[in-house]
């Protein structure tokens, strides 16, 4: 107890003024206050946090570390938290905390942060905590949850801004001061036709800037671009990108104005499609470091079989040629080294070619002229390597054939990386499938089997 007095208020002081962020001491502290069952020192040193940085200090917690403090936090938590925790931990938190704190929490937040929480989790728990929502958030989060998943129905908000054209500056100014129901920050005033159809957009600070007595329609518009409800959240991204977009209204089937989707959504959602190509280039379906053992053998054992089939696959054209093997041993030293290079370059390809396809680089209209100039690439770096390797391996082993043979089969197996590693993904885009999701297995697969064919064959015919 003798630590736990030397916090003082005037370090509270300092800390509150700081900038703070989420530090090895933060959280030894925070521990240590817990250990000690000083939750009321726990909960001082968190509360100063943002709702970011408080998620991240929950998540590094142990699991029964992290009850604790949110129970020592009580109502002073921002609810905002939970919408910036990782899906594992937050569904456990609400688990425990029940239906009825899960109901206040997601009823404080916006709908677009309410559903992204209710969405992942089952039917029974999502079920009791809309009973316990107030019946206006209830039907607007439901209505949201009824579209697509990954779609712009649930990645927007229905706190907007939206005054008729026929308003004065001044009114607006009014209403926007007058009104508790707006978002509590926002970008842009939808001004909208009498069948709540958008027909222009004007940003507050040309609003600020306008004289009270000014006709909202006489102020320059700004272009809208409209975002179907029923859109994915990929092609939003894009809109936003590609227009340089602040925040955008969504439209029903009628054109109606329903939502609107902002700039600060759009980054989580580059970051997770970003994040979600990455993890399934490795074969890893999503992050799970606060999973148990368990689940984690579960999501990773599925990728891990398909990739033993097909090295079953490679081993059964280097069983081929067995013979050859046993009586050069050169062989199978020299062949892994292939199958390598082959690989990483196959590898090298496959990166840039998933990165294109995501942000448009690379289409139907200009693959040809990609799929030459990587071929192309393919070939220079394989002659390159092959004069290296053929240096390495009549170094190594003294046999001008076999160096001979092992420069062939880089060149071959470069050649054949660089071709496989944009047209697979290109094949996978085309059949309407993610190309992250199986290209790296498929194109590594295509790089051991055609290493170590070029290679064994080459040398079963000169060799042997």
């Amino acid at each position: 107890m003798q630590w736990a007095e030397t916090v003082t208020e005037a370090a509270f002081e300092d800390r509150e003024q700081a900038q703070l962020v989420v530090t090895d001491a933060l959280v030894s502290e925070v521990r240590q206050a817990l250990e000690s069952g000083n939750l009321d020192l726990a909960a001082a040193l968190a509360r100063p946090l943002h709702a970011a940085d408080l998620a991240d200090l929950i998540q590094l917690l142990e699991p029964e570390e992290r009850l604790r403090l949110v129970t020592a936090l009580g109502p002073d938590m921002d609810p905002d938290t939970f919408s910036y925790l990782d899906e594992t931990v937050r569904d456990e938190l609400l688990e425990v905390l029940g239906p009825e704190r899960a109901g206040e929490i997601v009823a404080e937040l916006q709908t677009d942060d309410a559903v992204d929480i209710i969405e992942e989790l089952d039917e029974e728990e999502q079920r009791e905590i809309l009973e316990r929502l107030p019946m206006p958030e209830r039907i607007a989060v439901e209505e949201q949850l009824s579209y697509p998943e990954d779609s712009a129905g649930r990645l927007m908000q229905r706190e907007f801004v939206a005054v008729p054209e026929y308003w004065l500056v001044g009114q607006t100014i009014d209403y926007m001061r007058a009104t508790p129901g707006l978002p509590d920050e926002f970008y842009d005033i939808f001004i909208v036709d009498p069948r709540m159809r958008p027909v222009g957009g004007v940003p507050v600070s040309r609003v600020l800037r306008s004289r009270r007595t000014v006709p909202i329609r006489e102020l320059k518009l700004k272009e809208l671009r409209l975002i179907p409800a029923t859109m994915d959240q990929e092609e939003v991204a894009f809109l936003f990108r590609q227009y340089g977009l602040v925040s955008a209204p969504v439209v029903d089937a009628e054109g109606r104005l329903i939502g609107v989707i902002t700039v600060d959504d759009v980054v989580d959602v580059i970051q997770e499609e970003a994040e979600d190509d990455i993890l399934k280039l490795g074969g890893v379906t999503e992050t799970d470091v606060f999973a148990r053992p368990l689940e984690t053998v579960k999501r990773r054992a599925p990728w891990l079989a398909v990739n033993l089939a097909t090295a079953i696959l490679a081993s059964l054209v280097i069983a081929m040629f067995e013979e050859a093997i046993a009586r050069l041993v050169a062989l199978a030293v020299l062949m892994p080294i292939v199958a390598s290079m082959g690989g990483n370059a196959g590898t090298q390809t496959l990166t840039v070619a998933v990165r294109s396809l995501a942000v448009r680089e690379l289409t139907p209209a200009n693959a040809a002229r990609v799929i030459i100039k990587e071929l192309l690439v393919g070939t220079i770096n394989g002659l390159v390597f092959l004069l290296v390797g053929a240096a390495v391996a009549l170094l190594w082993f003294g046999d001008p054939t076999l160096a001979l043979v092992f420069g062939i089969a880089m060149l071959i197996n470069l050649t054949t990386a660089a071709f496989a590693g944009v047209v697979v993904p290109l094949l996978f885009h085309r059949l309407g499938l993610d190309p992250a999701v199986a290209s790296g297995v498929f194109v590594t697969t295509v790089t051991d089997v055609v290493g170590f064919f070029a290679f064994l064959g080459l040398a079963g015919y000169f060799l042997t």
